[in-house]
């Protein structure tokens, strides 16, 4: 990161601490929060009946038919919310107008959703170099950020990176994106036993989660849990 983007992060956040603002989705005073009161309890929250594994929404909270087909290499996702709007227009506005309230805001979002776990580590899913310099932040680290003050758990974002850039998952076919994610993560720490809680704004197939928690697992960890703000559903 550069120190230019370090300085307006740090701008971004002393600023939000400081004033009151108005609500981001219909400009009401939300007082020190992004959202006010009633645009936070209209969000569009994931359905509790989903597959413990995935987070795909099921009958009774059952696994889902793909997990049970080919159980990936995470153990379980926990997800806030459906991707879909306003969801989509706040992480946006974190990713690519550097919205830093919004990494609060989501991050103690997280924070509830995740108040069982007790994690030994948790990985934000790393950037690769040219993305990071493209962007000049990971969202998935300043989300990871307050989630890892609530639980009280160390961040690791030196150790597990991405070292080959791959294409935007987004561009490409589903049954593609796990072709293209395959062997993109690289660590260097041993995970012996440990239970790791990885931290991303959006899932869709769960491709870059599996690839990573299988990087993750053949370095020892015992657990792989994904924490993400949002998961898209299939249509």
């Amino acid at each position: 990161m550069s120190i230019a983007t370090s300085l307006a992060i740090a701008a971004n956040r002393g600023a939000t601490a400081l004033l009151p603002q108005d609500c981001f989705l219909c400009a009401a005073p939300g007082g020190d929060s992004l959202l006010c009161p009633s645009c936070t309890v209209s969000l569009p929250r994931l359905t509790t009946e989903r597959c413990p594994v995935c987070a795909l929404p099921t009958p009774d909270a059952s696994i889902c038919g793909a997990c049970l087909k080919r159980a990936p290499h995470y153990d379980a996702v926990q997800a806030v919310f459906r991707y879909e709007f306003p969801v989509d227009r706040l992480i946006q506005s974190l990713k690519y107008a550097h919205r830093l309230a919004s990494a609060d805001f989501f991050g103690r979002a997280l924070a509830r959703i995740a108040a069982a776990c007790r994690p030994d580590l948790i990985v934000p899913v790393p950037l690769s170099a040219a993305r990071l310099a493209q962007r000049g932040f990971n969202q998935a680290l300043e989300i990871a950020r307050p989630l890892a003050r609530a639980l009280g758990a160390p961040l690791e974002i030196s150790r597990i990176h991405r070292h080959r850039d791959t294409a935007p998952q987004a561009s490409l076919p589903w049954k593609e994106r796990m072709k293209n994610i395959r062997h993109a993560f690289e660590c260097t720490i041993d995970l012996t036993g440990k239970t790791v809680l990885l931290v991303d704004d959006v899932m869709t197939t769960g491709a870059t989660l599996d690839e990573l928690a299988r990087t993750l697992k053949a370095h020892g960890a015992i657990r792989v849990e994904g924490c993400v703000l949002a998961r898209a559903l299939k249509a």
